[in-house]
């Protein structure tokens, strides 16, 4: 038995004995087993707590949102589950927490919160620094949206921790694909830099996507990358190398980070990048500025070599009054042939 399971249940069935239950299987909560040497996972550990409330309980939390797919779940954390057994033990957190009908799924066989009831719960019990990445992992997986997480903020106004939902709800982004990326955009964020685009597009010159970046800004053609170890293998590591270089050629400064770059260090790459891209668009506005003016003075000589007008019919100006006189090759407003 690879899954969590009430001892008591199995002996009564006769799938085993009281010996071979103390022998070969290990109690993970009260009554409920697991084999020996089984390695915990969040979705077992949401299993184990499950059948620890006689299946009456709903999963919460980090519990519910690894049962709705979510990825980035470290194994370790505890289980949450919002029962009345509310009897400390290890391996699980039983929350109080009051729940209409409504918020209740049935997935995979057990009650869990809804996935909207999950961000809610996340984003009020845990700092923002844990909670953000969990419910932008969350939003992807249930298509969630940043409008939608603060559109439903007023039916859970007056409860402990909905300000410190609201501020996190405000910086959640489903296009992050992983907590290191949504670690660099918040620490973007709180730097002052305008919000970067996720999983941005950079194209080529004949406008097609050369490939994307984790986060980035298109006007400034600036893109940031986190070198997970997925990029270590020799496949990714070829195909990275042609991305990048491509990315470098279409005009776009790729900054790429790993777990040994501390804040201050990104932040300095970020700055360093983003002065380069600014003094380069204001020396191609500057440019452009001067091609403009150049072409504004060379319209006005030749409307001074045409005429007022600028339509190829000269002023002349009597004592008494302005009369325009045709130019010798035009007459009724059209251009006719020398003779």
């Amino acid at each position: 038995m690879q899954q969590p399971f009430i001892g008591a249940e199995a002996i009564a069935k006769g799938a085993l004995t009281r010996h071979t239950l103390r022998t070969r299987f290990t109690a993970i909560h009260d009554g409920v087993y697991l084999a020996v040497g089984t390695e915990l996972t969040p979705r077992l550990r949401a299993q184990a707590a499950w059948l620890r409330s006689r299946r009456s309980g709903v999963l919460a939390g980090f519990s519910a949102a690894a049962l709705y797919g979510a990825r980035w779940i470290d194994a370790c954390h505890p289980a949450h589950i919002i029962d009345d057994n509310r009897r400390r033990e290890s391996g699980i957190v039983v929350w109080g927490d009051a729940i209409d009908e409504d918020e209740i799924r049935m997935v995979a066989g057990m009650r869990v919160t809804s996935p909207m009831r999950t961000a809610i719960d996340l984003a009020r019990k845990f700092p923002p620094a844990v909670s953000i990445p969990m419910i932008d992992a969350l939003a992807r997986k249930t298509k969630l949206t940043r409008a939608q997480l603060l559109a439903a903020l007023p039916r859970y106004a007056g409860r402990q921790g909905i300000v410190r939902a609201r501020m996190a709800f405000a910086l959640v982004d489903p296009g992050a694909q992983s907590p290191p990326e949504t670690r660099l955009r918040l620490l973007f964020l709180s730097a002052g830099y305008p919000w970067p685009q996720s999983q941005c597009p950079v194209p080529d010159e004949f406008g097609c996507v050369i490939g994307n970046t984790d986060g980035g800004w298109r006007r400034k053609k600036i893109g940031y990358e986190y070198e997970g170890e997925h990029h270590l293998t020799v496949e990714q590591l070829r195909y990275d190398i042609w991305r990048y270089e491509a990315m470098r050629e279409a005009g776009w400064n790729i900054l790429r980070f790993t777990s040994r770059d501390g804040d201050a260090t990104i932040l300095a790459r970020m700055a360093k990048a983003w002065d380069a891209a600014e003094r380069h668009s204001a020396a191609c506005d500057g440019g452009a500025g001067i091609r403009a003016k150049t072409a504004l003075s060379s319209l006005a000589a030749q409307c001074r070599v045409l005429g007022a007008d600028g339509d190829g019919t000269r002023v002349t100006v009597g004592r008494k009054s302005a009369q325009k006189s045709p130019n010798r090759h035009t007459q009724g407003g059209e251009r006719r042939p020398r003779s």
